[in-house]
């Protein structure tokens, strides 16, 4: 049977990271970079004339035509079997997929990009949708918007712009990893970050991108942090690892930090191990030792 009416490409299997993988298990084509000569080429054509490529080409279309016909296939079929025909035609001339180039993204995003594209060896790359391939590509959450370029005869470069991994959020007994913008980032494994700050709570996913610079910015206090915990989707707790409590008031945080950051100055605050220091009213901080008694609570070996 002609390459022109074979249909197209079987059902490709699953990619390899960092390379499509062929239908027919022939060795992944690598995620380089392309050479400087791909895109020069792809402006000119990659050397193969006007002339030739209408022939290919209108020989490619009154093939799928009478294959179309004579199948008895319907006539809305028609055009797809002709685009088949030419895809066809051009990958025998070279024209098929050897490289995916991705850029601008992390190792462990470029491999779940290069899965969602569905691409594999050898497919032909005349018939590519890109509009569909960007689609797809920023669909993966790791991306926040994606461009994608066909450079002729045999690459594919996608470029990315990726979201940066800002938390892990702790909610209903699930963890996590978020961007900036409190959007999950689905691929993402939250046991591969650990050095990510942890954030607990309803809402704490959206609130968390304008907390954690103030933190950060606190060398001090970031060490000792262990998780900030949202309370009733409007304030946040700061829990330490020496097992602390920092409250921070609803509004103002700025503030607040500011205040410790005096008294961590002066005192070493942070260093006393309270059990809390409550910075909820900004006439006042108020501290509680780890052994304080409680209003109410009775005192060991008393009356």
């Amino acid at each position: 049977m002609p390459a022109s009416v074979r249909g197209g490409p079987r059902k490709p299997t699953r990619p390899r990271a960092e390379a499509p993988a062929s239908p027919k298990a022939r060795p992944a084509a690598r995620n380089a970079a392309p050479p400087a000569g791909k895109l020069q080429a792809a402006r000119s054509g990659v050397g193969v004339s006007p002339g030739l490529a209408l022939s290919v080409a209108g020989g490619a279309l009154v093939v799928a035509l009478v294959a179309t016909l004579a199948t008895g296939h319907r006539a809305e079929r028609l055009g797809q079997a002709m685009a088949r025909g030419v895809d066809g035609e051009f990958a025998d001339l070279g024209f098929k997929l050897k490289t995916v180039h991705i850029e601008g993204a992390s190792p462990m995003a470029k491999a779940d990009i290069l899965n969602a594209t569905a691409l594999y060896q050898d497919q032909p790359t005349l018939g590519l949708d890109l509009a569909d391939l960007r689609s797809r590509v920023e669909g993966v959450g790791w991306v926040k918007s994606a461009k994608v370029v066909r450079l002729l005869p045999d690459t594919v470069f996608i470029s990315v712009e990726e979201r940066p991994a800002l938390a892990v959020w702790q909610h209903s007994g699930a963890m996590r990893v978020i961007d900036g913008e409190g959007r999950i980032i689905r691929e993402a494994d939250a046991a591969r970050f650990p050095q990510l700050p942890l954030v607990v709570g309803q809402g704490a996913d959206q609130a968390a991108g304008a907390i954690l610079p103030a933190v950060n910015a606190r060398p001090r206090l970031r060490d000792r942090l262990e998780a900030l915990v949202r309370v009733d989707d409007r304030r946040w707790d700061l829990r330490l690892k020496d097992g602390s409590l920092i409250q921070l008031p609803a509004i103002d945080e700025e503030s607040a930090l500011i205040q410790l950051d005096q008294l961590d100055q002066r005192q070493r605050i942070l260093d006393l191990g309270f059990a809390r220091i409550d910075l909820r009213d900004p006439e006042m901080v108020a501290v509680r030792p780890r052994d304080a008694v409680l209003p109410g609570q009775p005192v060991a070996g008393g009356a």
